[in-house]
């Protein structure tokens, strides 16, 4: 669930958050989601195990196979980045 708020900005500051979310490509919305989640920093990112699904021809690969050790490492490869909301 999610709730409506409304904040107060200095113009040039609110010119500045929309000039960067629109180099990002997101709205002004999401761009200070996000500031708020990283600065919070309550939500660990996890990794998406279906991303190795579905991705088309597999060359003639087994990943049916292979699949759980697929995901292990997909999900050891994400929590060993460097996790960006400590910056």
């Amino acid at each position: 669930m999610v709730t409506r708020t409304q904040i107060t900005l200095d113009p040039e500051l609110l010119k500045r958050a929309r000039e960067k979310a629109a180099r990002a490509g997101i709205s002004l919305a999401e761009y200070i989601r996000r500031l708020v989640d990283c600065d919070l920093g309550e939500q660990p990112s996890t990794a998406d195990p279906t991303v190795v699904f579905n991705l088309g021809d597999s060359g003639g690969s087994d990943v049916a196979r292979h699949k759980d050790a697929m995901v292990r490492e997909a999900v050891a490869e994400e929590q060993e980045r460097p996790d960006e909301k400590k910056t």
